[in-house]
């Protein structure tokens, strides 16, 4: 029985995911040497918190990579989803300490908030006057959003090949958004390694674009990294409104749009595949969805009169669209002044969100597309109970296994905001506000209503509601089962 026992694998192999982790830190500590380069190339005190951070990070990650040797290197399905969860939280927490000790200091509560929104490319902020910090401090804040937007696990993966054999396919999944993960290539390292090349290129023509326009090229930078990844953290208190420039407005909307387009999809166009193009539903649907509800923000904006310019009519409603689909959370004007009715519209855009396999947040439209098809069934089905019917995606027969997982997903999506909502207006914030910021939080948007709203920021709310934001930011960005798994009981046992 002792013998039997021993050799009995271990339920979590925490000494590998340990491991692995310190091999995280040690990146984000290299990642934390561009902010202090920054700060002191700008003549700023801050280059030493982010030093100390750096040396500090890197220090226990290195610690952690030497000291502890696994037996094995397996990793299984629970090794992977505790992993990409403990990665995202232990990022944050180091993340943060730059915001603790800066020249301008936040509390532990708004810290550890603005750098789980960084991360989890949700771009709800805490900070009232953004231009008052370091050119470090804002550096670092898109930075965060850049490597979140493409995911801190699937960057390890592309530049760390030996975790291909490493339980890479698990963490690949637990972290890459989406109802299924193809892998565009026959490893997994090179499927990430192809994923972020995308990425990476994207973003460098977008900061030569916007250089070109009215911004310097710190702010072209910072721009590009929100964009891209859908986050959102801007420069500039009023963001994109500052600038006045339609030709900002114009690029921006383009390349938030691609950041909410499949990645893999994007790859497959690139090397020439255009069918995969053409035959995709999702894209489809994406493209449709944006074409409808602009045609009902233009309605809209001229009811409540509203439409004192050119601008106001065409690329403000089509730039806020796309930003709150893609989850971007940009604003290009003041959008509480266009009505209710807009607002609720965006209240859909942002549990919608853009298509899997993105940088986007939402449920994902995929996961609507699902559900509209599968409720096109059900109701054809009270008609002709007998008839066999099936849920069909880019022209491929859905399981319906698959099928009830995506109906459970938007259920218990909308019983956290539900519940988020009720948290937060036990701690007396205005019950829409309230509602609207945990929906906002859950889907990764960042965009506030009321006493968050236009010009505002997260900082008015209560420190504790500010901690079930950054949970429900965390379980928004790891879609549900990665984060709601772990406070299973099942998952702890055989």
């Amino acid at each position: 029985m002792s013998m039997s026992r021993r050799n009995e694998k271990p339920l979590v192999n925490f000494a590998q995911l340990l491991r692995i982790i310190g091999l995280l830190m040690m990146f984000e500590a290299m990642f934390m040497i561009f902010p202090a380069a920054t700060c002191l190339y700008y003549g700023e005190s801050d280059w030493l918190p982010f030093a100390g951070t750096a040396a500090l990070t890197g220090g226990l990650g290195a610690l952690l990579m030497s000291r502890i040797r696994p037996t094995t290197g397996h990793m299984g399905k629970r090794d992977g989803f505790l992993l990409t969860s403990l990665v995202w939280i232990i990022f944050s927490i180091f993340g943060m300490l730059p915001f603790l000790t800066c020249s301008l200091p936040l509390s532990v509560s708004d810290a550890f908030f603005e750098a789980m929104s960084g991360f989890t490319t949700t771009g709800a902020s805490v900070l009232d006057n953004v231009v008052g910090m370091s050119h470090g401090i804002l550096l670092w804040r898109a930075m965060m959003q850049w490597l979140g937007g493409m995911g801190i696990i699937l960057f390890t993966l592309a530049v760390v090949p030996m975790l291909n054999h490493s339980g890479g396919m698990q963490m690949f999944n637990a972290e890459v958004t989406g109802i299924t993960h193809d892998k565009i290539r026959p490893r997994i390292s090179q499927t990430a390694k192809s994923l972020w090349m995308i990425y990476i290129s994207l973003t460098i023509i977008l900061i030569v674009l916007l250089w070109a326009g009215p911004m310097d090229l710190f702010d072209s930078i910072c721009h590009a990294f929100g964009a891209i990844s859908t986050g959102g953290f801007s420069t500039e208190t009023l963001n994109i409104v500052s600038y006045h420039s339609v030709y900002v407005k114009v690029v921006l909307t383009i390349f938030m749009f691609l950041g909410g387009v499949n990645f893999g999809l994007i790859y497959r166009t690139i090397l020439g595949n255009f069918s995969a193009l053409r035959r995709n539903d999702v894209l489809r649907s994406y493209l449709l969805t944006i074409a409808v509800f602009y045609v009902l923000f233009v309605v809209s904006i001229i009811m409540r009169g509203c439409a004192d310019s050119w601008q106001a009519l065409t690329i403000d409603p089509l730039f806020q669209i796309v930003s709150t689909i893609t989850s971007t959370g940009y604003s290009s004007a003041n959008y509480e002044a266009w009505g209710p009715f807009v607002l609720s519209l965006m209240f859909v855009l942002m549990f919608s969100g853009a298509c899997a396999g993105s940088t986007s947040g939402g449920a994902k439209i995929d996961r609507v597309l699902f559900l509209f098809k599968n409720c096109k069934n059900e109701i054809y089905r009270c008609i002709h109970p007998n008839s066999v019917m099936s849920v069909r995606i880019n022209g491929k027969v859905v399981s319906s296994d698959l099928v009830n997982k995506v109906i459970a997903f938007l259920c218990i999506y909308m019983l956290l905001v539900v519940a988020g909502g009720l948290v937060l207006s036990a701690f007396e914030v205005p019950l829409i506000d309230a509602f609207f910021s945990a929906f906002s939080c859950v889907s990764n948007t960042g965009l506030g209503s009321g006493i968050t709203g236009y010009g505002s920021s997260y900082e008015i709310l209560p420190d504790a509601g500010k901690w079930v934001l950054s949970l429900l930011m965390l379980i928004g960005r790891l879609e549900i089962f990665t984060v709601l798994l772990l406070f299973t009981p099942a998952f702890w046992h055989k």
